[in-house]
């Protein structure tokens, strides 16, 4: 049974293309020529700085604005002039827009009621949805009964019982509380893994983005940076940007110079992985290293110096700030490594960690 189950799954997935779609406002152009390919059952996160575009791609994926030029595809058919209710998705809003005057079984059938599907297939969809949702002991109950968390779970209820081929949601978890979110986060993921559905998922939050995704897709001004897994963008970033946004603290950036041997950071010489574009010595370049990525220098060693400024202690992390020449610095430290504002801390960094780009901001690999 469970592999009929699984194998109808694997027959559904939908993948979704996009082929550079654009779309302007008047004048203002806010996504411009997207390409994407997403493979069906993935997860997938939009992520980005408030403005980005995000949010509207979504929405033109799901139907919601219409495309200035390009097309969407969604399970191989081209849906770009197709009404939303006819492109096989469900979307969860950041508000939860529940009826108040219904029941929590009422509210996530009411689109099928309004479909004028069967009242026991009503019941049935609402059921099995209760069921992966563990909203059963709640269906009588009225919105304003339930907590941020269970209101949330409601509306995506509402999404499973149309059975769609791809979920989308635009950032769901904004309206709740800290430790609601990380619960709502693993609520999220376990869904994934039971559908097996295409989700693509919208966030501002980096943490979410790293925690839920198969695959991150990087905007900034309506343009894709960079798409890859959590850990491709982390380790591998292809430009400043994405190495600046993605990880928590932020990856930290240096003024320095190509030499012969390595790069120098305030005035001392780090060595680097080997570089196939290695630009010409003497070449100023920007380098980025990761908090953890510093290490106490072994003493009589050259190291290049941290002035700290302040500690962090977050029990499973101890952070330092401060200054490495005139630019800040963040490094992930043993505990007893805090050291008192003012004092100077010597440091190396993994040759296989550290990051170069170029002038334009762009990586040197």
């Amino acid at each position: 049974m469970n592999e009929q189950v699984n194998l109808q799954r694997i027959q559904r997935q939908a993948g979704l293309c996009l082929r550079r779609v654009s779309k302007s406002f008047g004048s203002v152009e806010v996504i411009r020529d997207v390409d994407l390919d997403i493979e069906g059952g993935e997860f997938v996160v939009f992520v980005g700085p408030s403005g980005c575009g995000k949010s509207t791609l979504l929405r033109l994926i799901a139907g919601l604005e219409e495309v200035t030029s390009g097309d969407v595809l969604i399970a191989g058919k081209d849906v770009t002039e197709e009404d939303p209710s006819d492109r096989g998705i469900a979307m969860v809003f950041q508000t939860y827009a529940l009826y108040p005057h219904m029941t929590v079984a009422q509210n996530m059938g009411f689109g099928l009621k309004v479909a004028g599907r069967s009242k026991t297939e009503v019941e049935e969809k609402v059921g099995q949805a209760a069921d992966v949702l563990q909203l059963n002991d709640y269906l009588d109950r009225r919105p304003g009964q339930l907590s941020g968390g269970q209101r949330q779970r409601v509306a995506i209820g509402r999404a499973i019982v149309r059975d769609p081929d791809v979920f989308l949601f635009d950032e769901p978890l904004s309206n709740l509380d800290a430790e609601l979110r990380v619960d709502m986060r693993i609520e999220i993921a376990r869904l994934h893994q039971k559908l097996g559905n295409t989700m693509i998922y919208v966030t501002h939050d980096q943490t979410e983005a790293m925690t839920l995704a198969d695959k991150i897709v990087v905007l900034r001004a309506g343009r894709i940076e960079q798409v890859g897994s959590p850990s491709t963008l982390y380790d591998d970033p292809d430009n400043m940007f994405v190495g600046g946004f993605i990880g928590s603290p932020k990856m930290n950036f240096m003024d320095g110079v190509m030499r012969q041997n390595g790069v120098e950071v305030a005035g001392v010489i780090l060595q680097t992985r080997p570089i196939t574009n290695r630009p010409a010595d003497g070449t100023p370049v920007h380098v980025g290293i990761r908090p953890e990525h510093w290490r106490l220098a072994e003493e009589g060693k050259t190291a290049v110096p941290f002035k700290v400024g302040f500690s962090e202690f977050l029990g499973g992390a101890s952070y330092l700030y401060g200054t490495i020449g005139e630019k800040s610095c963040t490094v992930n430290v043993e505990r007893e490594a805090i050291s008192e504002r003012g004092s100077v801390l010597n440091l190396m960094a993994d040759a296989d960690h550290i990051c170069l780009f170029d002038q334009n901001e762009r990586r040197i690999r």
